[in-house]
């Protein structure tokens, strides 16, 4: 893979500095965003002030951080951002796949595209801030773990001091981010969709959807478009804060999936507080906040796929290249069928865009 080249003219932690005594607000992000280079090489900037690198053992990391109590876990795309409180328990994993499947932190781990890890102490409010970074080869940010007032700091400094890399190791080095562009779409009539409708009336579990998809090679947007409106049906960009606001009224328990290439991060319970600062719609609750650029959402779908279970109903948004932005669905175990409340949500989300479209 293409390494991005060093400029031994330019002074990153300079102009990242400068930036941020013009705009100290920015986040990491933007910053990256604005200065034209990966978030993790302005990470690097501090290495030996305030950052060290970590080992590439991240599955031992992972499976470590029980140890350290409760933290917040972040995760995020390029269109919603997911932070949930919690302790990491139940750690495995097996290869490059791993769950993290507490009752507070759900994780669905994807290790083959974590390269780059720190740990990282800034100043924040008046207090130090430490964390955990992990990224992908382009140095784009895939996980982050904040250390809490009530986090074991004993346990996590030990953590740190056992993972951190040599200091003498060479500074790192990021790939070219991949093209962003996207694999086109085999044309409709190359699709058996009839045959595509009665394998998907006749899933088992949610879990069968990805193979699926697949066996017949779609998309998982160009999916929703053939499976016809028994089982997708469109519905407003809007959607999304319609459902968190009669979710939060309601006190419906819903599940908010967000993730990137290299993880999926699930809240399972209920939202309450519901606050629009556009773009943005977010929740802001003590242990979870979610915060989605509403003005990225360019398609949204109400999704049916049966189970042993009985239908399980999802509202799916997507950006206009494609790209999940979020999954959300009602609360469930297995062995009980979604609650009506939530099937009520989706439904009334149908029927609002039924009647906008006459």
């Amino acid at each position: 893979m293409k390494r991005l080249e060093e400029s031994g003219a330019r002074d990153l932690a300079a102009e990242w500095a400068a930036l941020r005594e013009k705009s100290p607000s920015t986040r990491i992000r933007d910053a990256a965003r604005e200065l034209g280079v990966p978030e993790a090489a302005l990470v690097a900037t501090r290495l030996g002030a305030g950052a060290r690198r970590l080992r590439p053992q991240f599955a031992d990391v992972l499976r470590r951080l029980p140890t350290v109590g409760r933290v917040m876990a972040l995760s995020r795309n390029e269109s919603a951002v997911h932070e949930r409180k919690g302790r990491y328990e139940k750690v495995a994993i097996e290869g490059a796949m791993g769950t993290v499947l507490g009752p507070d932190i759900d994780l669905r781990l994807f290790l083959a595209r974590w390269r780059h890890g720190f740990a990282v102490e800034e100043e924040a409010r008046g207090a130090v801030r430490k964390s955990l970074q992990f990224f992908d080869a382009s140095g784009g940010a895939i996980h982050k773990v904040y250390a809490l007032e009530d986090t074991d700091g004993v346990a996590w400094d030990a953590l740190v001091a056992e993972f951190a890399a040599d200091a003498a190791e060479p500074a790192p080095a990021f790939t070219a981010p991949a093209a962003a562009t996207r694999a086109p779409e085999k044309s409709d009539a190359d699709v058996d969709v009839p045959r595509f409708r009665r394998e998907w009336e006749a899933l088992a579990d949610t879990h069968d959807f990805f193979p699926l998809l697949a066996r017949h090679g779609l998309s998982r947007t160009q999916a929703l478009r053939l499976a016809g409106d028994e089982l997708a049906r469109p519905v407003a960009a809007s959607s999304l804060r319609a459902t968190l606001e009669r979710a939060a009224a309601g006190a419906t328990p819903i599940m908010v999936f967000v993730g990137n290439a290299g993880i999926l991060q699930i809240h399972g319970g209920p939202v309450k507080n519901v606050v629009a600062t556009p773009p943005w719609i977010n929740v802001l609750d003590p242990d979870f906040n979610l915060h989605a650029r509403e003005d990225r959402i360019d398609a949204a779908w109400v999704v049916r796929k049966p189970t042993r279970d009985g239908i399980v109903t999802s509202l799916e948004l997507f950006d206009a290249e494609g790209e999940t932005i979020a999954l959300l669905f009602g609360v469930r175990k297995p062995g009980i069928a979604e609650s009506p409340a939530w099937r009520e949500i989706a439904s009334g989300l149908e029927r609002e865009d039924a009647e906008a479209r006459r």
